[in-house]
């Protein structure tokens, strides 16, 4: 692999003959070129490894504690690091684990790390804490973790001695294929569970939550949902400064994660996406830019406080109470995108162009809503 050109006076990471460095700022030595051997083969995780020591002198420099020497930042020496390597009994998963995950957190998404956080919790419940319990580690994770949840564990332990295997921590994965032995049933998720409203359905929905004196702040949030098919944790984040009168550009999301709600760039299968503006959709965002504060960086869509909207609590209040009211049989807000997907088919909307819209590929709505159009009657031929 070959470096990367980078700014004056920053740290570059290099490589000679396949063997990882760093060159340092002339600025720190005076002028001099002085390079910084890490001692590793230049690999893309060994690169990752290198990036967190480029992280821990920049942060040195920043704070005044730069080690001239440059002894603090040296690899060990082999020797070295084979004494301090613990016997096999010794080593418990909780400490790879914790290494693993400073490893891997600086690039993770919020999402993501949630999930650490629960699979390291699942851990401090199991009994048994050395890597050699593997098989009993194992046993504890089928039956005392949900299966789904288990296999990712698994999956991840995995990953995690791999990890150690290259940092010369541990010699074998013991956790290598268990995942394998842990076989799943298809669940449904938000995406294949497609039983889309009708469009008398749609409008009851829209209506009756304009009429409602309780969740009526949240009818336009609904109708946009309906009108464009757009993911909620989508349209939660929108801003004014996304929209023109022609068009609306999703480029960012927001998610759960371990602190909350919190708002990431990108979307679930791309990085943003432009949707169309028509005159349906204009006319509704014409009318809420009437009560709404209109600036560029304010949100679309805020909660009753002025805050994100928290899709669980507006689904648990404010969707089934409206979906009850109408006696309708109960559906997610995600419906809401499955519904637009459905009439944009019936109305012979070209399948690329939906897939377009809503951030699909062609092939899923090919193969998940061709089920759900409700035009049967026999077409002339």
């Amino acid at each position: 692999m070959e470096s990367v050109k980078h700014s004056k006076g920053s740290i570059v990471l290099d490589s000679l003959h396949n063997r990882l460095r760093l060159r340092l700022p002339r600025s720190l030595f005076n002028g001099k070129q002085t390079y910084l051997s890490l001692e590793m083969n230049d690999t893309k995780l060994n690169r990752k490894i290198a990036e967190q020591k480029i992280r821990q002198i920049e942060a040195d420099i920043l704070n005044n504690n730069f080690d001239f020497t440059l002894a603090k930042y040296k690899p060990q020496v082999h020797l070295a690091v084979v004494h301090n390597i613990k016997p096999k009994q010794e080593i418990k998963i909780s400490e790879l684990w914790e290494k693993y995950q400073a490893f891997k957190k600086p690039d993770c998404a919020p999402g993501t790390w949630r999930t650490y956080v629960l699979q390291e919790r699942y851990l401090e419940k199991c009994p048994h804490k050395r890597i050699e319990e593997a098989p009993q580690i194992f046993d504890w994770i089928v039956l005392n973790i949900p299966t789904d949840s288990a296999k990712r564990l698994l999956v991840q332990l995995s990953a995690c001695c791999n990890w150690a295997i290259a940092n010369n921590l541990i010699t074998t994965n013991p956790f290598e294929g268990l995942a394998k032995e842990i076989k799943l049933k298809k669940l449904s998720t938000e995406d294949d569970d497609i039983n889309p409203f009708s469009k008398e359905e749609r409008d009851a929905i829209i209506a009756a939550f304009k009429d409602n004196t309780y969740y009526k702040h949240y009818a336009n949030y609904v109708q946009f949902l309906f009108l464009t098919g757009a993911r909620p944790s989508e349209v939660i984040a929108l801003q004014w400064k996304h929209i023109t009168n022609k068009s609306i550009c999703f480029q960012q999301a927001v998610v759960s994660s371990v602190d909350g709600l919190v708002l990431k760039d990108g979307l679930k299968t791309q990085f943003k996406r432009t949707f169309p503006v028509n005159a349906q959709l204009l006319e509704l965002l014409d009318e809420i830019k009437k009560g709404s504060t209109f600036k560029p960086g304010s949100l679309v869509f805020p909660s009753p406080e002025g805050k994100w909207i928290d899709t669980h609590n507006f689904r648990n209040r404010a969707w089934k109470t409206i979906i009850k009211s109408l006696n309708y049989e109960y559906r997610k807000p995600y419906q809401t995108r499955h519904t637009f997907v459905t009439m944009a088919l019936e109305a012979d909307v070209s399948i690329p162009q939906i897939a377009k819209w809503v951030g699909n590929s062609p092939q899923v709505i090919m193969e998940s809503y061709a089920g759900t159009i409700r035009k049967v009657a026999v077409p002339k031929i």
